[in-house]
């Protein structure tokens, strides 16, 4: 399943599309809220794994406001919580990420995503 974890570590990797690949752009999604258990020490240790201004731009798109635009540099609990939610919870069931340079859209069915290329986009 599509979630926002794996979401913030996806870039086009179509052919010549380099710069300004990330973060792909959702597109006509479906999403669905499956409850999952909180593990705090998971979710503090991907922190800095995360693209932070990414991220919380692709959860408000798809309509979360808990995350502050920035990273505070205490990480309290309500965060982590919120953090768990927003990256473990929400899930793209349908629609496609679409790469914001070349328009290379990538779609998304029953909940896993297409990153196959055609021979020809292939770098």
């Amino acid at each position: 399943m599509v979630r926002l974890i794996t979401h913030n570590l996806l870039a086009c990797h179509a052919k010549g599309c380099t710069t300004n690949n990330f973060p792909l752009q959702l597109k006509d999604v479906t999403i669905e809220l499956r409850e999952a258990e909180f593990n705090p020490d998971f979710v503090s240790g991907f922190l800095s794994r995360l693209e932070w201004t990414a991220l919380v731009n692709a959860a408000k798109e798809l309509g979360d406001t808990s995350l502050p635009p920035e990273l505070p540099d205490m990480v309290d609990d309500d965060l982590l919580k919120n953090l768990h939610h927003v990256l473990l919870e929400i899930h793209i069931d349908e629609g496609s990420m679409i790469c914001p340079n070349c328009g290379h859209s990538y779609p998304i069915s029953n909940g896993i995503p297409n990153m196959l290329l055609a021979e020809h986009e292939i770098g």
